[in-house]
């Protein structure tokens, strides 16, 4: 096959690619351009979260805990510091650092004071709902049991259940940046922001293969576009 029928047959793998992968590049590039509109901190509700008091380390008592642990770490709470215990087991515990007792797991008006304590905007607190790990709410998706605390300004705070730490804040931001982040790695079910969860799946490699093959077609095609202007011109 001569040189100018194999550039005709580029020409045309060309743009039937440019049909069929048209759509998802212009997709990835609006995802991509909403997800760098606001930074990453604001996205996440950082400005939301309120200053934790500092850490005093005077009169602290170790925590009684089993004889094999993952870890041990003094950590500041709204209502003062706690020790954190993770077990081998990968449950996470929270000790008094006063007497090193284990703390309950927290009710209803518990959650509602460390919420309260926690969020530094200007919405009211409407309501506070337990959710069990394995069904926990859409702009979570930790299995872990959790308080939501709901404000007026649509913003959720996820408090863990057992220790009372501020685990997420979701605003409408976050719920919208989480979908768009869907879209852009094409997978609208298990998308995970905090982990960046697997996003090799094969719709995915598939349109971005096919992308990057068009792309060298269409640089290809300029070489021969631009050879064929300075024959013309000769």
């Amino acid at each position: 096959m001569s040189h100018q029928k194999f550039m005709r047959l580029f020409a045309k793998w060309h743009i039937w690619l440019g049909w069929l992968v048209g759509l998802p590049v212009l997709m990835w590039t609006v995802t991509g351009l909403v997800m760098i509109w606001v930074p990453i901190e604001d996205v996440r509700g950082n400005h939301l979260r309120a200053d934790l008091p500092e850490l005093r380390t005077e009169g602290l008592v170790l925590p009684d805990v089993p004889d094999t642990v993952q870890s041990i770490s003094l950590e500041s709470f709204p209502d003062g510091p706690g020790w954190i215990v993770v077990e081998e087991d990968g449950g996470r515990y929270r000790y008094s650092p006063t007497d090193g007792r284990l703390y309950n797991p927290l009710l209803e008006e518990g959650a509602r004071e460390v919420a309260e304590a926690a969020f530094a905007g200007d919405a009211e607190l409407q309501r506070v709902t337990y959710f069990p790990a394995d069904s926990v709410p859409m702009d979570f998706r930790w299995p872990v049991n959790v308080w939501q605390a709901h404000f007026s300004d649509d913003t959720n705070l996820y408090i863990a259940a057992q220790t009372g730490e501020v685990l997420a804040v979701r605003t409408d931001w976050w719920r919208t940046f989480d979908f768009v982040w869907g879209l852009h790695i094409m997978d609208l079910q298990t998308r995970d922001l905090e982990t960046q969860s697997q996003f090799n799946h094969i719709t995915l490699l598939v349109f971005a293969i096919l992308s990057v093959f068009g792309a060298l077609l269409g640089c290809t095609l300029m070489f021969r576009r631009r050879k064929a202007r300075v024959k013309a011109n000769a």
